[in-house]
């Protein structure tokens, strides 16, 4: 879940643009060089590749590229680009008829935020107050609520790990990540370089989430222990503070080559033996195209992609758009030439 702007990484040899993405349904999104791409493969094997531009609300607000408030700006960012991603694969791909409209975007998140609110802050809040018989301190009150949170999304990435349907988005998920190493190499991106490289990454979104809920742990363990609504709320307030934090936890965790961050790093780098799994040939092809559509030219050069396979069409909303438009005005034409039925 790293943000993806046009900067250099540390880690890249030679310096490189910083990049990141996620997994989709049979897809790969990858941001970075103020683009965004979303490659899909179809059962054909033919890989779409819908490129767009995407511009930072904090290239508009400098402000909000200050430490602390970026982190905010990136999770937001990348939870609505994720989750069209998201749409346009399951629209590829024949799971939804439409993407999502901004209307229908601004209310998937919120139903994701209260689903979110009730499994990971009134659950685990709500459960600790059981331990009221053990203890009154409410400073070991809150970090048993942390505990629980934590327990509670473990379980969760457990469980959604070993759903059928699900294994194969971790192969993309892989896939991205080698990816992103190869390109962070020096490259080439080719297949086989790619499939070289590991597929746990320290700027991944597990990562992240990992940091966050041990950061709040901290973070909250010291507000007291009110009633369970003061509560709730306080850790909805705090999210931002947290988010804040943890991003920056793991920029550091990306770029560092410090032999105690690294070691701060490697729970997340566990956890995702469960949130990745090893990419088949071309599921590599797929994460490939989609970076290479955000990479300038000298960028894909560099990595020896002067021109892209055959099996591969780069499309943008653009184009989508003028396409559809196109359609209409030929089918009112069509419509206005016959003549009406007296």
């Amino acid at each position: 879940m790293e943000n993806k702007n046009n900067e250099n990484n540390d880690s890249c040899a030679p310096k490189c643009l910083m990049v990141g993405g996620q997994a989709v349904i049979e897809g790969v999104m990858m941001r970075g060089n103020g683009m965004v791409a979303t490659a899909v493969r179809d059962a054909d094997g033919h890989i779409t590749v819908n490129a767009n531009e995407s511009k930072s609300i904090s290239d508009r607000y400098p402000i909000l590229k200050k430490p602390l408030l970026r982190g905010v700006v990136a999770l937001f960012e990348s939870l609505v680009l994720g989750l069209r991603s998201l749409s346009y694969s399951a629209q590829m791909t024949g799971e939804e008829d439409d993407q999502l409209s901004d209307k229908e975007l601004a209310g998937t998140m919120a139903v994701a935020l209260v689903l979110a609110v009730v499994l990971f802050v009134a659950i685990p809040t709500g459960a600790a107050k059981l331990f009221h018989t053990v203890t009154e301190n409410p400073v070991v009150l809150n970090f048993i609520e942390g505990l629980l949170r934590l327990a509670i999304f473990l379980g969760y990435l457990f469980a959604i790990s070993r759903m059928h349907d699900i294994y194969r988005v971790f192969q993309f998920h892989g896939a991205e990540h080698k990816t992103i190493h190869a390109y962070e190499h020096g490259g080439p991106l080719t297949v086989e370089n790619v499939q070289r490289f590991s597929r746990f990454h320290p700027r991944c979104g597990t990562a992240f989430l990992l940091i966050v809920m041990i950061v709040s742990i901290f973070v909250f363990a010291f507000l007291g222990w009110p009633d369970i609504i003061t509560r709730i709320l306080s850790r909805v307030l705090l999210l931002p503070v947290v988010a804040g934090i943890s991003y920056e936890i793991i920029r550091i965790a990306g770029t560092s080559k410090n032999s105690i961050v690294h070691l701060a790093t490697l729970p997340g780098l566990w956890l995702q033996r469960l949130t990745t799994n090893e990419p088949g040939t071309e599921m590599v092809e797929t994460a490939i195209a989609s970076l290479a559509a955000v990479l300038p030219e000298r960028e894909r050069e560099r990595m020896g992609i002067k021109t892209l396979p055959a099996n591969v069409t780069i499309t943008s909303d653009d184009e989508a758009s003028s396409a559809d438009k196109n359609k209409t005005t030929n089918e009112n034409s069509e419509t206005s030439a016959i003549p009406e039925v007296q």
